[in-house]
């Protein structure tokens, strides 16, 4: 598979076969994953697979925003939790701002992490979906996290139970500009 097909194939998958997803195949993710660029090669992004009644918790108890993403969860048979450590991306080492985007950063190394996973997934036969709403305190108190990292994404995965269709993109014309 080319990347280009990669990313031409990979879609956001909300239904999932029962079928577990092995340790070794999500840590082979991870490790592709990890080739992710990042703010000053900070590399500031961690991943928790999140499994059993614990997943099942925050399918429950954590997706009160918006309670479809909590039935995303349930169908999925792991459930990666997206983290970051904070205070390092977009900073020197004295603490001060790089750029006026300050820690804003600590996304985009994060965005870039989660799409980088998610193809790396869909190349081994995994279907993912990037969730964004979620009780973030509330989840991030049920995988106690330490005080130095900051909860971004949840990413349910398992093996598609569907085939969704390419939604229609954007001309080029219209993404694309040039100046000079």
């Amino acid at each position: 598979m080319t990347a280009k097909e990669c990313i031409h194939e990979r879609r956001s998958i909300r239904r999932f076969k029962p079928d577990p997803v092995s340790h070794e195949l999500l840590s082979q993710i991870v490790e592709t994953a990890s080739y992710a660029p990042s703010w000053k090669h900070t590399q500031i992004t961690r991943y928790i697979a999140v499994e059993g009644e614990l997943k099942e918790k925050i399918a429950r108890e954590g997706t009160s925003i918006y309670p479809n993403n909590g039935a995303i969860i349930s169908g999925a048979p792991v459930l990666i939790a997206v983290t970051v450590i904070k205070n390092r991306s977009g900073y020197e080492r004295d603490g001060s701002y790089s750029t006026p985007r300050k820690d804003g950063w600590q996304m985009f190394d994060a965005g870039i992490a989660s799409q980088t996973f998610c193809l790396a997934a869909h190349e081994m036969g995994l279907g993912t979906v990037i969730l964004g709403l979620f009780d973030q305190a509330a989840v991030e108190k049920m995988l106690s996290l330490p005080e130095d990292r900051e909860l971004v994404a949840l990413i349910p995965v398992g093996y598609p139970d569907e085939t969704p269709v390419a939604p229609k993109r954007k001309p080029v014309e219209e993404l694309l500009s040039y100046q000079t």
